[in-house]
């Protein structure tokens, strides 16, 4: 069954100032900012036959954004009884795309499928962020999440993350590992996990997923940090061997392996999410209109057993639990970037 409260997530935890951060953002959701705002029957006329809903993917088509997206804008095109079209606005880390849709109309014509870099990018411009993800955004649901997971060559000595800590204690400057990329939500993962392991590890960045994979079967790298569904396949084959998730629970096809949380590091979280915004001031009929037609979607058994084997949890969540998410995600990648250094390249 579909999961509208995330099992297996923490309580978020936010400070009283992000909280109501995140309210005064999905207040923005209703008939705030003016004259973007619109009555609730407005709002409701836009879906006509007439009308073409975008759902912008701020990443090149073919990735697991672009899947979710299109999986989900087919039924939803159903549902609304209008055009769904996908818009693929690579570029920039997903900067582009994102912030495209933070100039859109919020006339709830304009959708974002957003990724974890959603609530990592403006970590990586300390300075001028490219958008501001509270305030420019109304939350509609959080789709579906994956862990990620560590993961070492199938013929490695090291069998767990206890004993990958403990080699890169004995080496100066740590082990190397490998992740999709710099900055990008795995590599801020690994950093949070090795400042807590009080470790040393060296980064060596791919330009995706499945490179940062193949270097670690190479034997090229010492463990790699990819999501999920990048791994699957290679561990279903048992060419790579993982050391730890980064969910809060297991992972059902891995139960043997642990959580990091359960390797030592309580509360310790680091997962893919997908997510669907719309700009802010996009009116609360829409929102909520929207909001049901992804959570009935997504209850669908066919969708969920064929995002579930991409890799993903599939999950649904009211508009408040996401502006919730958002509000505690962004200042805790900020500090673990400040701390690692991190920037935008």
């Amino acid at each position: 069954m579909i999961k509208t409260i995330p099992t297996g997530h923490e309580p978020l935890r936010v400070s009283r100032r992000l909280a109501l951060s995140a309210g005064l953002a999905l207040a923005g959701s209703g008939l705030a900012f003016g004259a973007k705002a619109q009555t609730a029957a407005q709002a409701l006329d836009v879906w006509s036959p007439k009308a073409t809903v975008r759902m912008v993917v701020p990443f090149a088509a073919g990735g697991t954004s672009d899947i979710v997206a299109r999986l989900l804008a087919t039924r939803l095109a159903e549902a609304l009884g209008q055009p769904v079209i996908i818009e693929n606005r690579a570029g920039a880390g997903g900067n582009i795309g994102i912030a495209s849709v933070a100039r859109a109309a919020s006339d709830g014509l304009t959708l974002l499928l957003a990724s974890s870099s959603f609530v990592t990018n403006p970590a990586l411009h300390p300075d001028k962020r490219p958008y501001e993800p509270i305030e420019q955004f109304a939350p509609i649901s959080l789709l579906v999440t994956s862990p990620d997971v560590i993961v070492v060559p199938a013929k490695s000595a090291i069998t767990s993350l206890a004993d990958l800590l403990a080699v890169a204690r004995t080496q100066t400057g740590g082990l190397d590992y490998a992740t999709p990329g710099n900055g990008n939500s795995v590599h801020l993962g690994g950093e949070l996990l090795w400042q807590r392991a009080d470790v040393r590890m060296m980064h060596v960045p791919y330009s995706g997923a499945a490179p940062a994979v193949q270097a670690a079967l190479a034997g090229q790298v010492d463990c790699a940090l990819v999501a999920l569904p990048a791994a699957s396949p290679y561990l279903a084959a048992k060419t790579l061997r993982a050391l730890a998730v980064g969910s809060t629970r297991r992972w059902a096809e891995l139960a043997q392996v642990p959580t990091v949380a359960e390797s030592g590091f309580p509360g310790y979280r680091s997962e893919t999410m997908q997510a669907l915004f719309a700009p802010a001031g996009t009116p609360a009929a829409v929102v909520s209109r929207l909001n049901a037609e992804v959570t009935r979607i997504l209850g669908v058994p066919a969708i969920q057993a064929r995002l579930h084997a991409l890799g993903f949890d599939v999950i649904a969540s009211t508009p408040a639990f996401l502006a919730a998410r958002v509000a505690e995600e962004v200042p805790r990648w900020t500090a673990v970037a400040a701390q690692a250094n991190i920037r935008a390249d």
